[in-house]
Formats: structure tokens, C-alpha cells, sequence
């Protein structure tokens, strides 16, 4: 049999051509969702709905802080071209306003009370609960139980405590109005009280979090310390604290967070006055007051939010760090 080919034909299945091309039955590509429909909603919901709450209620009020604090704003009318005041507010918080820079040493009174002495009574009830006790658990709940309170509650607590006839001077013994203690209306003594009533909560913490940290411990390097014949103090600090680094992190930076966002206490007390201003307080007695010094309350805020900011940049880029090694 000749062939097609050569004698100029050609099959009927086979064409050439662009003829051809067109003609040809086209593969269609299917495109499938690795998310299915729920999966998208499920989606929506967990990460959807709450970074648009956060952007709401986080970020816009923030963004909204950063350009009022370079205004008069008062609240009153819309902002004008005449409210811009550029860096007015921001230099007269460093020159002309005298509670500024008492507030900033009374935030970094806060900071080295809780450094050097909150948290390490923190770590220490830590490290003695890891040692399993004899009712071990009643003492963690005991420690912990403050922390449950709102700061409202425990500044009432401690204002009965503070109190000319409360427990701590009838402890010492000052039960009359002459020589009894005024804790919280003296200038020079009521921020030590202040401090003392948010170490009781802050205590309890700091003892949870290096708790968590101490039973993920592999207890085979106490067990080694212990044989090279290293005493339980040597064998902590050689060995568990250096191992214990990425939780020491997370409290040096919840430590200074904590001091820097103190607010709650001070304010209950007597509104942040009174040898109590920090510099939540201000913003809050700017900003909400007679004068209603919005613009000028929100400068206090951006220089709290930038210094804020260190030990938040400092520990994310510290995990960042070790994360991509």
C-alpha cells in the first residue's frame, strides 16, 4: 500500500498548520485551592477579624497621637491649619514643663525597684517551688493570687494597708494620729509605697513565668552539676541561668514594659499628683482635664510609645536573630 505521505495526502487525523492548532482540542488547566471554603472562613475569623480590630483601636489611635501631638488640639472644633503648632509641644515638655522630667525619674525609680529587687524575689520563689516542697502548689496559687486582681482592686487593698489606722502601722506600732505614718499623702515616701503595692503583684508574674521555664529544664544537667560536686547555688548560676536565657529575655522585657506602662496605681491613689506623676499619668491628666490639652497629652504619649518601643525592637530582633540561625 503506497503511502499516504507520499502521494500528497494526508490522514484525517493528522492536519498541519495554524489550521491545525486552532482546530486541536485544548487542555484545559484546572486550578485547584489548596483552602476550601470553611477553611477561608475559619481564616477570616481568627486572623481577619482581629488584625482589623487591632489596625482599629491599635494603630489608627496611635497614627492619630503622632500627628496631634504636633498640634494645639483641644478637642473642641475640627483640626485647622492654625491648630499645627510643628515641634512647640515637644519642646516646651523638655524645657517648660516642670512635672516632665520628675515623671521620667519616678518611671525609672519603677524600672530598678522591679530589676533589682521585684523580679529577682520573683525568681527566687521561682527557683525554691521547683524544688517540689511539701505543699508546693498552695504556695504557687498564694503568690500567684494577686495577679488575678485588677490594679484596682489591689490599690484599694493596699490603700486600706497604708491607712493611719491599717495593719502596717498598727504593726509598728504607731496606732495614734500624732505619730502615725501619712504613706500615701507624703511627697517623699508614697512612691516606695506605691512601688512595694505593685511588687506584691508583679512578684507573682515574674515567679510563673520562670517557674514555666524552670520545668522545661533538662534535669540531667543538674544531675551532671551535682556530680562534678557543684552546690545548688553554683549549679544554678552556672548552669540553669545560662540555660534559662530565652526566658530571661522575655522578663527583663516584661520587667521594663511593666514599668513603663505603670499607671494604674498611682492614678487610684491620687491621680498621679503629689510626688506620684509618671508619665502615664500626665498623658492621662493632659488629655482628660479642664484644659483638655489633647494635642500636648499626645506628645507625652509619642515620647512614651518611642521609649517603649527599645526593649520591644531589642527582644524581637534578639529572637529574629537566633531564630535564623
Amino acid at each position: 500500500m503506497p503511502d499516504p505521505q507520499a502521494i500528497g495526502l494526508a490522514p484525517a487525523s493528522v492536519s498541519t498548520g495554524a489550521g491545525a492548532i486552532a482546530s486541536g482540542p485544548r487542555k484545559r488547566k484546572h486550578r485547584y485551592s489548596i483552602l476550601t471554603r470553611r477553611d477561608k472562613v475559619v481564616l477570616f475569623l481568627m486572623v481577619g477579624i482581629p488584625t482589623a480590630l487591632t489596625i482599629i483601636f491599635i494603630w489608627l489611635p496611635t497614627l492619630a497621637s503622632i500627628l496631634l501631638s504636633f498640634t494645639n488640639y483641644q478637642g473642641i472644633g475640627g483640626i485647622t491649619a492654625a491648630n499645627i503648632v510643628g515641634l512647640k509641644n515637644y519642646q516646651f515638655l523638655a524645657t517648660g514643663y516642670v512635672l516632665f522630667w520628675p515623671a521620667v525619674a519616678h518611671n525609672l525609680m519603677w524600672l530598678l525597684f522591679f530589676v533589682f529587687i521585684a523580679s529577682p524575689i520573683g525568681i527566687f520563689f521561682a527557683v525554691l517551688l521547683d524544688r517540689e516542697i511539701r505543699g508546693s502548689r498552695f504556695y504557687q496559687n498564694i503568690f500567684y493570687f494577686p495577679v488575678v486582681l485588677s490594679l484596682a482592686v489591689v490599690g484599694f487593698i493596699w490603700e486600706l494597708q497604708y491607712a493611719p489606722d491599717g495593719f502596717i502601722d498598727s504593726a509598728l506600732g504607731l496606732t495614734s494620729q500624732n505619730n502615725a505614718i501619712d504613706w500615701l499623702g507624703n511627697p517623699s515616701l508614697n512612691i516606695w509605697a506605691v512601688l512595694v503595692a505593685a511588687s506584691w503583684r508583679h512578684v507573682g508574674y515574674i515567679m510563673v513565668l520562670y517557674l514555666a521555664g524552670l520545668k522545661s529544664v533538662d534535669p540531667t544537667l543538674r544531675e551532671a552539676a551535682a556530680i562534678d560536686g557543684a552546690s545548688e547555688f553554683q549549679s544554678f548560676v552556672r548552669v540553669i541561668f545560662p540555660v534559662m536565657a530565652p526566658i530571661n529575655i522575655v522578663i527583663v522585657v516584661v520587667t521594663v514594659i511593666e514599668s513603663l506602662r505603670a499607671f494604674d496605681l498611682a492614678f487610684i491613689i491620687n491621680q498621679g499628683t503629689n510626688g506620684l506623676e509618671l508619665l502615664s499619668t500626665l498623658i492621662t491628666n493632659n488629655s482628660i482635664s479642664e484644659a483638655s490639652l489633647i494635642g500636648f497629652g499626645s506628645s507625652i504619649a509619642v515620647v512614651l510609645l518611642v521609649i517603649s518601643l527599645v526593649p520591644i525592637v531589642l527582644y524581637l530582633s534578639r529572637v529574629m536573630g537566633s531564630a535564623s540561625e
